[in-house]
């Protein structure tokens, strides 16, 4: 059986059963003496194919699943122990996705934000928007910065600092090897037009911009108050503005 061993944030994970393909999401690092953070085990062949992103949540005594057409997450509700069913490359990433955004919600550590980020100057900017706003478009056209996501960023959240780590949840654009951590600059909320030009969000009109970026959400109000929670602290302390800019990398101007 092929056991991978990897760290994303600051959580050590093994995974058991991995398909080959895996090497592609996660770096291996290799054998472990430490004892890993949570322990997932993968199984391929379940399921149909994609139809939606909806995820079904049930809970048991023991058990926490989350269920779409193409996966089937089940984890103990200490978050130690998962099992995932997949039925492709696809399914799989996105398990993953809503399993370690749900486990760092979970530990109140952090958040899975739909965005891309980059780094320019020391600190790392996100940028935000809705379907189609162009978040891959700005991370293309920050070349040649460096990059944390291009689709799933990993925030860890503290009373006192927000923090950006390297995302392996990809969805084309490569990173070059940023494995540390950086502090959160700014946050910009993407929209196309024929100039270039940024205004500043209200900490309120922020947290409102940001609770649909969040990967995982439950009807479980005391998760729901943990996200909100941890979203009006990044509101409270890093700057958001919503950038107005044209598809070229002259925006930059308006955030280095």
């Amino acid at each position: 059986m092929k056991i991978t061993h990897t760290k994303i944030g600051e959580h050590f994970i093994q995974i058991e059963n991995a398909p080959d393909f895996i090497d592609g999401m996660f770096r291996d690092l290799g054998s472990s003496n430490k004892n890993p953070d949570l322990t997932i085990t993968v199984q391929m062949e379940f399921g149909e194919p994609f139809v939606d992103y909806e995820v079904n949540v049930t809970n048991t005594a023991d058990r926490i699943y989350f269920r779409r057409s193409d996966y089937l997450v089940e984890v103990d509700t200490d978050y130690q122990f998962a099992e995932i069913s997949a039925y492709n490359e696809l399914a799989l990433k996105h398990a993953f996705i809503n399993l370690y955004s749900s486990f760092i919600v979970y530990h109140e550590w952090g958040l899975l934000i739909h965005s891309s980020c980059v780094i320019d100057n020391g600190k790392a900017h996100i940028f935000a928007g809705h379907s189609g706003a162009g978040k891959s478009t700005a991370a293309k056209l920050a070349y040649p910065r460096n990059l944390l996501s291009d689709e799933a960023t990993i925030l860890k959240v503290t009373p006192d600092k927000v923090e950006v780590f390297n995302s392996p949840f990809r969805s084309e654009l490569r990173s070059e090897g940023e494995e540390g951590h950086l502090p959160l600059g700014s946050i910009q909320v993407l929209h196309q037009s024929l100039t270039n030009r940024r205004s500043k969000l209200a900490k309120s009109d922020t947290l409102l911009t940001l609770i649909d970026k969040v990967f995982y959400w439950s009807d479980d109000p005391v998760n729901t108050k943990v996200i909100l929670g941890m979203l009006t602290k990044v509101a409270n302390q890093v700057p958001a503005y919503d950038l107005f800019f044209q598809k070229n990398n002259s925006f930059w101007e308006l955030i280095s």
